[in-house]
């Protein structure tokens, strides 16, 4: 079970450890091998599910619509939008092919997956749409460096932004420099990806996992 929890503003604690998707999907034949791997996750306390539209073009996503049948209350619900899909009407379309294919009516985090060329503003907007729709719970971003993330402040609503989801892991840490910090100083949950950075070197070494992850959750080196 994991025991260390992260809170994302007001929301209930969840488990600092959880679940990545990507590359899942993409091949059908690993498809009930990939549910068992996320009900098991589920059953061991890993209830934070992360996903998006990008993943095998909505293949991910419907894995973990399929995992989570049944389960829907017990898990943290996160998907991610393209940012050619992050203007007001193509977002509310992303967000509902989501919600159709993870077989769900809300998800608990909408992430913007990287910044693109709609302006932020607009971003905003409609995620806060969204919200006020019940469609999701609480939205942020992903993959915004420090800059990214002080237009993010300056723009109305902006401070909404609930997490900032990055690559960080003992190998790739350049956001302790400054995007850490000022997250840090303005109380926002940073969400690492790749924690493992893949875990290629040593899949089955569940004692180096085990370490970089209680690195992770303790905070880091300081």
């Amino acid at each position: 079970m994991v025991k260390k929890t992260v809170r994302f503003g007001e929301q209930a604690a969840v488990p600092a450890i959880g679940l990545g998707t990507w590359y899942m999907g993409e091949h059908a034949a690993q498809r009930q091998q990939e549910v068992a791997a996320l009900r098991a996750g589920i059953d061991h306390g890993l209830t934070v599910i992360d996903t998006a539209e990008m993943y095998a073009d909505g293949g991910a996503e419907e894995v973990v619509g399929q995992a989570i049948r049944g389960l829907r209350d017990r898990v943290v619900l996160v998907s991610k939008v393209y940012p050619w899909h992050a203007g007001k009407a193509a977002m509310h379309r992303a967000c509902e092919n989501s919600l159709r294919r993870l077989q769900t009516d809300y998800l608990d985090m909408y992430l913007l997956h990287w910044r693109g060329d709609i302006p932020l503003q607009e971003t905003v907007e409609a995620m806060e749409k969204l919200v006020a729709e019940g469609k999701i719970r609480r939205w942020g971003v992903s993959n915004l460096d420090t800059e990214d993330m002080q237009a993010l402040w300056r723009t109305a609503d902006g401070e909404h932004c609930a997490t900032n989801q990055v690559l960080y892991h003992l190998a790739s840490r350049g956001i302790e420099y400054d995007l850490l910090p000022w997250c840090q100083q303005h109380s926002l949950p940073v969400m690492a990806y790749c924690p493992l950075a893949q875990a290629g070197a040593y899949a089955m070494d569940f004692f180096s996992i085990a370490i970089s992850l209680i690195w992770l959750t303790r905070g880091g080196l300081r």
